[in-house]
Order: structure tokens, then C-alpha cells, then sequence
């Protein structure tokens, strides 16, 4: 039987080991500041979810000695261009819906009740239906924005001035999502706690290698054709499960209980 290959030491970690690496030191940056550290560990995915910056999904992994973790995950594709407090935001909302199912009672399906939009207030982030002020405190389709002289703010300018930062970005952001990133309160947000630009304005090599189009599909994907979108939209649950029914349907997954989300 041949030896099993090991890979050869290398003193620069991956990409794979900095961008993880990074995304954990920040869950366990504001896991310690915000969530006074009770929150248990999570695993923590990058998912190009159309329509959203990120989701918790809860109990979604299993280890081959049975334990189970939740998921939390976010889109890569707004990396580039939204300003780095808001990806960090999308990871504290998460983290606030982590917190509510093993310590509090989730609303049905992806609707977010009071105590989510309480514990995101505590938290220093203001949970709004539109990601400004006014907006909804809670619903189906939730954004938040942050609030000035928060314990976010604060942990986040922690964090920021320890030199964090996310090392590598999805080159091809949608047009909606740099339109996302302009419109973001995050922009009037100080300098110091990465507001007033987005990574792709500000840090010199992203400005020329981020192009805000779609990426071309990855060599050997074939194109499939998709029923007409102006009377039938296809439905994801958390368990990978698909369905296709009229837009704007509210389904719940028999499987798995839970709630079945658009995707293109």
C-alpha cells in the first residue's frame, strides 16, 4: 500500500487558511465583546446566495464522531464593495440568530421576531426591513444598520485597529451588489471603523483588479435552461432541497422544518 502524500510545509498560510483564519478571529473578536463569549464555536461558510449577504442555518453539519454545528455564512460577493464594518455587521446579525436558537425562541421559519431585534439593539446593531432608519424592527427580510456610539462600533474600531482585514475578494461583484455598497449607511460610517469607502475604492491594487460584473462561468459548466422567471421561481431549504412554484411563496421544508428561500 503507498504512503499517504503529506503536503509539504510552506511558511505563507493558503488562501483558504488566511481567509478562515480571518473570519474566525472575527467571530471570536465579537463573540468575546458582544456576546459576553457563550456563543459555541460555528462553521463558518462563504455562499454566493443572490439575494443576501449571509445566513445562519442552524445544526447544518455533523462530524464524523456525531457532533453537530451550526453554519453561519456569507456572500463573498460583497466583500469588494461594501465598506469591511458591513460584512462585519452581516457576521454579528448571524452570530444574534446563532445566540437566539440555543438561548432564546426563533420566530417561524426565516421570520425575525422580537427577541432577535432585541438582542441585535443590544448588540448595537438596528434591525430595519430596509437598512436605514425607519424600517420595519422585524419580518421575513431583515437589514439592520449600526448604531452610532453602539457596542458594535466600538468592538468593530477594536478589531480594525488590530490590523484585521479580509485578504482576498471576489473580483466579479454583481452590479446590485456595488449598488448595495453605495447605498450603504455603513459608508457615513467613520474611517476608523472601515466606513466612507469600500475595499475595491480604497485599496489601491483592488481598484484595477475588481471589475464590478458578473464573473464568467468556471471552465466545463455547461449552460441549462431555466423556466420562464415571470411566472415561476425556484425554492431552497436549509437541507438542499428544490422546489419551483409562483414568486413570493412561503414554504416550510418537511424535512428539515426549514423555511424554503429564492434562488436564481
Amino acid at each position: 500500500m503507498p504512503d499517504v502524500l503529506t503536503p509539504s510545509p510552506s511558511s505563507s498560510p493558503t488562501p483558504t487558511e488566511q481567509t478562515y483564519a480571518e473570519l474566525q478571529q472575527a467571530y471570536r473578536h465579537f463573540n468575546q465583546r458582544l456576546f459576553a463569549d457563550e456563543l459555541p464555536g460555528c462553521l463558518i461558510t462563504l455562499q454566493r446566495e443572490k439575494r443576501t449577504c449571509g445566513y445562519f442555518s442552524a445544526k447544518r453539519f455533523a462530524s464524523l464522531d456525531g457532533q453537530l454545528t451550526d453554519e453561519i455564512a456569507l456572500n463573498p460577493s460583497f466583500f469588494a464593495v461594501v465598506p469591511l464594518a458591513e460584512t462585519m455587521q452581516t457576521l454579528v446579525h448571524e452570530m444574534c440568530h446563532l445566540w437566539q436558537h440555543h438561548f432564546g425562541k426563533p420566530g417561524r421559519g426565516r421570520y425575525h421576531n422580537e427577541e432577535w431585534a432585541d438582542k441585535m439593539e443590544s448588540v448595537g446593531l438596528m434591525p430595519s426591513s430596509t437598512g436605514k432608519p425607519g424600517g420595519r424592527r422585524t419580518g421575513d427580510h431583515m437589514a439592520d444598520y449600526a448604531i452610532e456610539g453602539g457596542p458594535f462600533l466600538a468592538a468593530c474600531q477594536a478589531l480594525l485597529t488590530h490590523d484585521f482585514r479580509l485578504s482576498w475578494y471576489d473580483r466579479f461583484p454583481a452590479a446590485e451588489h456595488v449598488q448595495a455598497g453605495i447605498e450603504s449607511m455603513a459608508m457615513q460610517l467613520d474611517a476608523a471603523v472601515g466606513g466612507g469607502s469600500v475595499p475595491a475604492q480604497s485599496l489601491p491594487v483592488l481598484t484595477s483588479l475588481v471589475s464590478p460584473a458578473l464573473a464568467p462561468a468556471p471552465a466545463g459548466q455547461a449552460e441549462t435552461a431555466r423556466p420562464n422567471k415571470s411566472n415561476r421561481m425556484k425554492y431552497a431549504c436549509p437541507c438542499a432541497k428544490q422546489v419551483w412554484g409562483k414568486p413570493g411563496l412561503l414554504l416550510i421544508c418537511g424535512a428539515c422544518n426549514g423555511a424554503f428561500f429564492e434562488v436564481d
